[in-house]
């Protein structure tokens, strides 16, 4: 099978951990006998820098001709200060714009071997963590209004917004992903305060009549943060809005033992998916070899499964990753006592040798 992959370094490590995931998807290529090409896009801060544009045109262009994306991280402090438009972060929230992805999927399960990495007490970790978190991806606060006005004092505004189709669409991928899991569905919202959280409410719940085979439940956001860290074995899968989804799902994956273990695919009609890890740039190990490439990894796995409908090729991928923790290596990040430290480069090599 042949596939176009747009591969987005990024900024900070993020060329470093996309090398290794190509390098992965390479070998599946050969050892399946597929065939990957790659288009390079520049986005993010290093596109600021050289068009000073976040996203230019043509590398949209390339994405938008591509069967997938795999992005490996943009942003830094170094844009921090440039107009909003020019952040490197707005040039990611163009290309979901521009490729309809309004699903954000982020599992969060703990690795057996790295269950000693949770900061949460061995009895809760021992309950099981195993989550999704379906975020909806464009629209809400992030896709609203932002006006700030200087006269006469400086005020800023961020507008919340969304339609009832917004809501309807995520909320069945929110069902029809419990459905495949366990069949059990929470509802995120702050309903107690905010009227598109009482339309998602009121949305959520008639959909839910159409899955009598899938348990839902209603849960405040504040609560839902508490629950997580409490007893997150409650939870199957949560599906909310977007600004709630990119707390929660951040929250969950630290519980897990390290953010940078963590895939996530951003999802819309098509099959055409943006695969990326959830951690960020980390500018401070940019170019040192420190970084943990795995999240990235196994977000390329991801997008074999979900994007090229290439399940046995992802179980390969997802098998290397257990292999290589069973071997007791380990990258920086999750580093423990009596394992063998690895860095960037050498995680990939241990990973390859470990595909079949």
């Amino acid at each position: 099978m042949d596939k176009k992959i747009a591969v987005i370094g990024g900024d900070g490590i993020g060329p470093e951990i996309i090398s290794q995931a190509q390098r992965v998807l390479e070998k599946i290529a050969s050892l399946y006998g597929h065939r990957f090409t790659y288009e390079e896009v520049e986005m993010g801060g290093c596109a600021v820098d050289r068009y000073q544009d976040p996203l230019p045109g043509e590398m949209l262009r390339r994405c938008l001709e591509a069967d997938s994306v795999l992005m490996g991280a943009v942003g830094g402090p170094k844009w921090n200060g440039l107009p909003g438009d020019l952040r490197p972060e707005k040039g990611l929230l163009r290309l979901r714009g521009a490729m309809k992805v309004y699903s954000n999927n982020r599992p969060a399960k703990i690795w057996p071997q790295l269950a000693g990495a949770s900061p949460l007490k061995e009895e809760i970790v021992s309950r099981g963590i195993d989550l999704m978190i379906v975020r909806e991806l464009t629209g809400g606060l992030y896709f609203g209004e932002h006006t700030t006005k200087q006269e006469p004092e400086p005020q800023a505004v961020d507008v919340m917004s969304y339609h009832e189709y917004e809501i309807e669409r995520i909320c069945r991928i929110g069902f029809e992903t419990a459905r495949k899991r366990r069949g059990r569905l929470c509802s995120v919202d702050k309903s107690n305060v905010l009227d598109t959280s009482r339309l998602w409410k009121k949305i959520v719940h008639r959909i839910s009549e159409e899955y009598p085979d899938v348990e839902l439940t209603d849960m405040l956001v504040d609560n839902c943060a508490m629950q997580l860290v409490k007893d997150p074995s409650q939870f199957d899968v949560i599906v909310t809005e977007n600004m709630f989804g990119d707390i929660l799902s951040d929250e969950a994956s630290m519980i897990t033992g390290s953010i940078g273990m963590i895939p996530s695919s951003s999802l819309g009609d098509g099959t055409r998916g943006l695969y990326e890890p959830i951690h960020g740039s980390a500018p401070d190990i940019a170019g040192q070899d420190r970084a943990n490439p795995i999240g990235t990894i196994l977000s390329a796995a991801m997008m074999l499964r979900y994007s090229f409908n290439m399940a046995k090729e992802a179980d390969a991928i997802e098998r290397a990753v257990g292999a290589f923790l069973d071997d007791g290596y380990r990258t920086e990040d999750i580093m423990s006592e009596g394992m063998r430290q690895v860095g960037c480069s050498r995680c990939g090599e241990l990973i390859l040798e470990r595909l079949e």
